[in-house]
Order: C-alpha cells, then sequence, then structure tokens
C-alpha cells in the first residue's frame, strides 16, 4: 500500500494525471417573492434557501445556503431573484461564502435580481473569503422599478485573515449593473490580480473590500451620517455608494454599524443585523 501511495503522489507531481476530468458543482436558485411570500423556487445542489422566522417588525428572510461550504475551480452559482410589486425581503447568508485554490478554472458566481415596482429589499449576505489561489469571475446585474428601493452591503475578503494566510496568487473579475426604469444608474468592475494588493497605489497592502449601497428616495439625507462610520459619496439623487479597503475585521465592524444605521433612517425598520450575521 505505501508502495502505490508513494507512485501515486510522483505520478501527480510529473503531470501524469494532469488530464483527469475532475467533478465541478454547477448550482442554480431561483426566486420568485410576492408581497404574501414565496411565489415560485427551483434549487438545484449545492445551492438552497431557507426561510428562518423573521423577528418582530422585520420583512421576511431569505437565506442563501451552500451546501458544499465553498466553490473549488471550474465551479459555478447562478442565483435568480425576482420581488414582485410591493415585496419585501431580506436576503442574507448562512455563513461567508468561501473560493477555495483553482488549480486552473475560475469559480464563477452569476446574480440576477429584479425588483418590481414599490418592492424593497436588503441584499446582505456575509463576506467572501478568497483562499490563496482562489480564481473568481462573479457577475451581478440589479433591475429596479419605480419606486423600488435597495440596500447592499458585500465584502471581499482577501486570504484567509484569521489564519495570518495572504492571498499572494490568483485572481478576481467583479462586475456590477444597477439599473433603474429609465436605464443604467450605477456600473462598477474590478480586475485585479493578487500582486495587486501590495501595490501602493492599487490596494497597498489591504486585506479586504467592503461595498455599501443605497437606492432609495432620499437617499443623500443619509450621506453625513454615514460619513462618520466609512467613506461614501451620493452618486446621483437618491444614490448613495460606501467603499472602503483595509483590516477584514475594521471593515466588517464599519458594514456591522452602516446597516442598522441605514435600515433603520431609509426603511424605517429596527436598528440591528440580520439574525444569521449575529449567530
Amino acid at each position: 500500500m505505501v508502495r502505490r501511495l508513494a507512485w501515486l503522489g510522483r505520478a501527480c507531481q510529473g503531470g501524469l494525471m494532469d488530464g483527469i476530468q475532475h467533478q465541478r458543482a454547477h448550482g442554480r436558485l431561483q426566486l420568485r417573492w410576492g408581497a404574501k411570500g414565496l411565489v415560485d423556487l427551483f434549487q438545484a445542489s449545492p445551492m438552497r434557501a431557507l426561510f428562518p422566522g423573521a423577528e418582530p417588525g422585520e420583512p421576511a428572510t431569505i437565506a442563501q445556503v451552500n451546501v458544499a461550504g465553498g466553490l473549488a475551480g471550474g465551479d459555478s452559482a447562478d442565483f435568480e431573484l425576482i420581488l414582485e410589486d410591493h415585496a419585501q425581503a431580506t436576503l442574507t447568508a448562512a455563513a461567508a461564502e468561501k473560493i477555495y485554490r483553482s488549480l486552473g478554472p475560475e469559480s464563477r458566481i452569476t446574480t440576477r435580481v429584479a425588483l418590481g415596482p414599490g418592492a424593497r429589499l436588503e441584499w446582505l449576505p456575509q463576506e467572501v473569503i478568497l483562499f490563496d489561489g482562489a480564481m473568481l469571475q462573479r457577475r451581478h446585474e440589479f433591475a429596479l422599478g419605480a419606486g423600488a428601493e435597495l440596500l447592499l452591503a458585500e465584502m471581499l475578503v482577501f486570504g484567509r485573515a484569521a489564519r495570518g494566510e495572504v492571498f499572494a496568487h490568483g485572481q478576481v473579475f467583479d462586475s456590477w449593473r444597477l439599473r433603474g426604469p429609465k436605464g443604467l444608474l450605477w456600473a462598477d468592475a474590478l480586475a485585479m490580480a493578487a500582486a495587486d494588493l501590495a501595490h501602493p497605489h492599487r490596494f497597498n497592502g489591504a486585506q479586504a473590500m467592503a461595498t455599501v449601497l443605497l437606492a432609495a428616495e432620499g437617499a443623500g439625507a443619509h450621506l453625513p451620517a454615514l460619513r462618520e462610520i466609512m467613506p461614501c459619496t451620493l452618486l446621483r439623487p437618491g444614490l448613495l455608494l460606501a467603499r472602503a479597503l483595509g483590516d477584514a475585521s475594521d471593515l466588517r465592524s464599519q458594514v456591522a454599524a452602516a446597516v442598522p444605521l441605514l435600515r433603520a433612517a431609509a426603511f424605517g425598520l429596527p436598528a440591528r443585523l440580520p439574525r444569521l450575521w449575529r449567530c
């Protein structure tokens, strides 16, 4: 047995197994949510949706779950959410999404969200953690109907900071498109290699990046209060954006302060984080 294992190790190092086709996961989750709750659901492993009971005063909660624990190179996750007219929901995740080291292919995440007129969505997943060697391609498309409102918070963490891991190898492509009834409201794209993290004029050694966005009438009124927590600007009337680079734990604390502030001030909801963030 020892001789066989030794031969297998030499074969892997020598490239004799390079042609093996590894099994890949292609998850899909499609949701339609109405004013009275779930209308339609399709899910394909490893993507799942859970519906934990909402706390008093809270909208319904939709929790994304990746039962595989994360995505490896060549895996894909496709998520589609439709909120019907005047529907309300909070989208969160049961745990941080992990992007594992790739042997070559990218991990792909595609998200499409459509909000009907008067709908309101809080998009509050937990952070995405990029393991050293991860290769990620991620695309988000949000479409807002007339009078629809969106509060969004996202974090990318470069390396497993708690273990002292550095994101020394790998790359990320992260694309965002936000459209309203009259067309494009915001477009953003990040294309980076691991070497960019150390560059003084790029990421300057940052461990993480956080983004908070509020699309709602009167969003500009919350600019001074949000600016006390993290750097932000009013992109256009009704569209407030905050973004920061820095230490992963510091940024998580900033996001954890910004979300309760905005959901209370803009939506009249309790000034707290989703329950799953507090577990």
